[in-house]
């Protein structure tokens, strides 16, 4: 599965790095490439020498400096006063803007970095921007800070304030981050360093992966047409892109292997210093989920692995007319699959119907992503690989990445990411400060979205061979997001414990790999020697630890939530649709209420697993 994220951090876009990362042209930014439409960065600033870039951030950096001076030392002491709420008020006012300006600049020099890595004056103009906002940002660490000392009750009077409890669950989420805060100067300290830290090294491995070349007879690849071939109808082609990939990853083991050792002990004394137990809890914690809610959920996929993964592979296999499948066959084309590409027009007339068909309001609002060139599909040289959609910040509006090939799960991917956008759009109107979805709900509307484009799809096919083609695509899909994000889960796990007692060689971060792999698998899928370094091209382990797990959550969810809708009278979609909107506002147990789905519950995951399950059946009884 091609690595799909999208940014959903809690904190304050002064202090985060842009979600992804590359370039258009360094003037105004849009042009078709071979039909596939690229993006118009241009609403965000025209180009990386734009004046407006360079204004915004003497801007940013005069206004932080402003806003320290303004405020520092005197949270507790005006928050107090009578008209204390209406006092933070304003001082949260001015923080959101800064945010929102800080968003704007980071999320554009994330995106033109997405577009192209290896540019040298893109990569510097990166860095720059990424500098001055880390610099500009530790004029703000103060305030979370003090806001999180404020008495309970003192901060409760003061939100009785109409125009402060407009932020209530903003502060409510910021002040459960309380027992985890650190003296202030060590605050400044951690987040000036990151820059000579975590960030430089996720720097390191986006340049190293974008550059990587992999050699396929007499041509060279960079790695997301090398990774499209394990999908190719050709078996040999799959081998010789899987014996590429492994040749290359081999050849940059010890660059992998220090950057996950670096990353993983970086984030070992972060979670030692602020108190947080399990190897997982920060990340937790950022989701707003609970950590027993978690562990349910993989203790569920885990046992159902043999029920999902293990029998599924078995009949694909059969279908192969082998007992077993090389792991470069485990998404191979079907044999009774359509052929041919799929045209990005078809692709996006097939998404957008289904959209319409579910709420015209979710179309109107995923078309926009088309006609105004808020998508950058084509595959290009030193263009970040994978997919994903980017909420920069509520005054602008999201951007989708992809690297269209015509594969089906290219139209799944596409309706993935626009379910992504679609949700962005609609939190946007919370502002800088709430807009922004902890990830136990932030692929939900990806997944749901895919849902829709593939339950449409299925009932326009008569073929049988080509329904069960379909079929199989879909539950490969989700054992691709259920099974196989849970055991990527389970390996980050395994890897950050062990880094505890020392530096891991990269074999045995490749034992490590395998393990969890062939245990997901099962025992239709031969791991060939190769295998063990496929783990060093997975963005989420540098970028974000533990976020797959946010993949398996939403799958789980959504297939409870579609089962809710199959059976739903009128009102489904309002309701669906305010869930998006309310963004970060409301626990995700709250928003899944109206629903009658309770993710506490440990049957819950269980009924997601089913309809995996359910299908499998299905496939069963076709042969």
């Amino acid at each position: 599965m091609a690595a799909r994220t999208s940014s959903a951090s809690r904190k304050s876009a002064t202090a985060r790095k842009p979600a992804s990362h590359r370039k258009p042209a360094k003037k105004a930014v849009a042009v078709k490439s071979g039909g596939l439409p690229e993006w118009n960065l241009a609403d965000l600033y025209f180009g990386i020498d734009a004046p407006e870039v360079a204004r915004d951030l003497d801007r940013i950096d005069a206004e932080c400096k402003a806003f320290e001076a303004d405020y520092k030392g005197k949270l507790a002491t005006e928050t107090s006063s009578p008209e204390g709420g209406v006092w933070l008020a304003g001082a949260v006012r001015r923080y959101e803007a800064i945010d929102d300006l800080a968003g704007r600049l980071g999320s554009f020099a994330g995106l033109i970095h997405a577009g192209d890595s290896v540019d040298p004056a893109i990569s510097k103009f990166y860095g720059d921007v990424s500098e001055r906002l880390t610099a500009a940002s530790l004029h703000l660490l103060f305030f979370s800070l003090e806001l999180n000392r404020i008495d309970d009750e003192v901060i409760e009077r003061a939100m009785q304030a109409p125009e402060l409890g407009h932020y209530r669950p903003w502060i409510e989420d910021s002040r459960k981050d309380k027992p985890y805060q650190l003296e202030d100067r060590l605050e400044q300290l951690f987040h000036e360093k990151s820059q000579t830290g975590y960030s430089a090294w996720n720097r390191l491995f986006d340049q190293t992966i974008a550059g990587l070349r992999f050699k396929i007879g007499n041509k060279e690849f960079a790695i997301e047409p090398t990774l499209n071939l394990l999908q190719d109808r050709s078996p040999e082609k799959r081998k010789a892109a899987a014996q590429a990939l492994a040749k290359t990853f081999k050849t940059n083991e010890r660059t992998f292997a220090l950057i996950t050792n670096t990353l993983s002990k970086d984030k070992d004394i972060s979670d030692r210093w602020r108190g947080f137990h399990d190897v997982a809890d920060s990340r937790h914690l950022n989701n707003r989920v609970e950590r027993e809610v978690v562990d349910a959920l993989v203790a569920s996929v885990r046992a159902a692995y043999p029920r999902l993964s293990h029998r599924y592979y078995a009949l694909k296999a059969r279908w192969f007319k082998k007992k077993k499948l090389a792991h470069w066959d485990r998404n191979a084309p079907l044999p009774f699959a359509a052929t041919g590409v799929i045209p990005w027009t078809d692709a996006r007339k097939m998404v957008l119907t289904a959209y319409g068909e579910f709420s015209p309001e979710m179309a109107g609002i995923a078309e926009r992503f088309f006609t105004d060139r808020w998508i950058d599909a084509p595959v290009r040289p030193g263009k970040a690989p994978g997919a994903f959609s980017h909420p920069t910040t509520p005054s602008a509006h999201p951007y989708v990445l992809m690297n269209y090939q015509g594969k089906p799960r290219d139209v799944m991917t596409l309706a993935h990411e626009l379910g992504h956008g679609v949700h962005q759009v609609l939190a946007a109107k919370n502002g800088a400060l709430m807009a922004p979805t902890p990830l136990t709900l932030a692929e939900t509307a990806s997944v749901f979205g895919e849902m829709l484009t593939f339950k449409r799809l299925l009932s326009q096919t008569k073929n049988a061979k080509q329904r069960q083609a379909l079929l199989a695509g879909k539950v490969e899909d989700m054992i691709n997001t259920v099974v196989r994000q849970i055991a990527f889960y389970n390996f980050e796990r395994a890897v950050h414990t062990e880094r505890k007692s020392g530096e891991l060689t990269a074999e045995r971060i490749g034992q490590l790999w395998l393990g969890v792999q062939g245990e997901s698998l099962g025992p239709a899928i031969e791991i060939k020697p190769g295998y063990e370094t496929f783990w060093m091209y997975v963005p989420h382990f540098i970028h974000s630890p533990f976020y797959v797990y946010a993949y398996a959550f939403g799958d789980c969810l959504v297939n409870s939530l579609y089962a809710v809708y199959e059976h739903a009278s009128d009102g489904f979609a309002e309701r669906y649709l305010a869930m998006l909107a309310a963004g970060g506002t409301k626990h995700y147990s709250e928003l899944l209420r109206p629903f009658g789905l309770d993710a506490r519950d440990p049957q819950f995951w269980d009924g997601g697993l089913s309809v995996i399950a359910g299908m499998i059946d299905e496939l069963e009884r076709m042969g």
